[in-house]
């Protein structure tokens, strides 16, 4: 059994062929959490996740990226070109026994201007810990996104969230910062970027973090995964990233499977 703890099968990308994708996961022996960036999103993972008995899990949450206007590259083609504050009544409105966390939520600094720098970061800020205080008041996973903003980013969470259920999705930076995530009692998510990654960075993170600590994701339709660099992804391709962490670790890949599945199951509270 593998675990995508992180996809996007609700976006546009999986329109034409979305049941497919799906069915092909979970006859491969993959479960997955569909993940909201903004509330039309959200409202997407919900109706997906019911539609499935079990494997099929959904979190609900407002993307950084969608807290103030911005350009729109083909890069970020399913975020429009608008703003949206979270709405907890609103988001309240999309809980059910599938949804496990909240999210993706956090901070994103990459290429902000400078003429509204402060001001977007004041925004992301105050988004961010109004989904913190959310998780906290529904007992939900948080699923955090990071991009050139980690030293805001601890400090927010060492005030707000230490020591609760969360995510540090597609991680990306280096074994100091992963560890400060780990000793808040956080899980390092890791993504097809391991597989490809040259820098050796993400390789010395997952053999120091402890195999109890890692989760597996694909960030589907985005980052694939040798055999299928540069393709769409999709959750069945998550096995490829188990196969590294385990490669990396020198540890037996169906080991590493379980203890990952087993991981997903405890960071998102679901019961199998």
């Amino acid at each position: 059994m593998y675990f995508d703890t992180h996809t996007h099968v609700n976006f546009d990308s999986f329109k034409e062929d979305q049941e497919d994708v799906i069915k092909r996961s979970l006859n491969s022996g993959t479960w997955m959490v569909n993940v909201g960036t903004q509330s039309n999103t959200s409202e997407a993972t919900v109706e997906l996740a019911e539609k499935y008995k079990e494997g099929v899990y959904a979190t609900i949450g407002l993307h950084p990226l969608h807290t103030f206007q911005h350009m729109v590259d083909e890069e970020e083609s399913h975020f429009e070109s608008r703003k949206e504050s979270f709405d907890e009544k609103y988001f309240e409105s999309l809980l059910s026994d599938k949804v496990v966390g909240v999210g993706e939520c956090g901070l994103e600094y990459y290429r902000l201007e400078d003429s509204n720098k402060e001001q977007v970061i004041r925004k992301q800020k105050e988004e961010f810990i109004k989904q913190i205080h959310f998780a906290k008041k529904h007992n939900l996973a948080l699923v955090v996104h990071c991009r050139d903003a980690y030293e805001d980013l601890l400090e927010i969470l060492k005030k707000e969230y230490q020591g609760l259920r969360a995510i540090i999705h597609s991680f990306t930076h280096d074994w100091d910062t992963a560890k400060k995530f780990l000793d808040l009692g956080y899980y390092i998510a890791l993504n097809g970027i391991l597989t490809f990654d040259k820098t050796g960075r993400l390789a010395e993170v997952c053999k120091n973090t402890p195999l109890d600590k890692i989760l597996s994701e694909t960030d589907a339709p985005y980052l694939a995964p040798p055999p299928y660099r540069g393709k769409r992804n999709e959750p069945s391709y998550v096995k490829y990233v188990v196969m590294k962490i385990a490669e990396l670790k020198y540890m037996d890949t169906g080991e590493v499977e379980n203890q990952l599945f087993q991981n997903a199951l405890n960071v998102y509270g679901i019961k199998k």
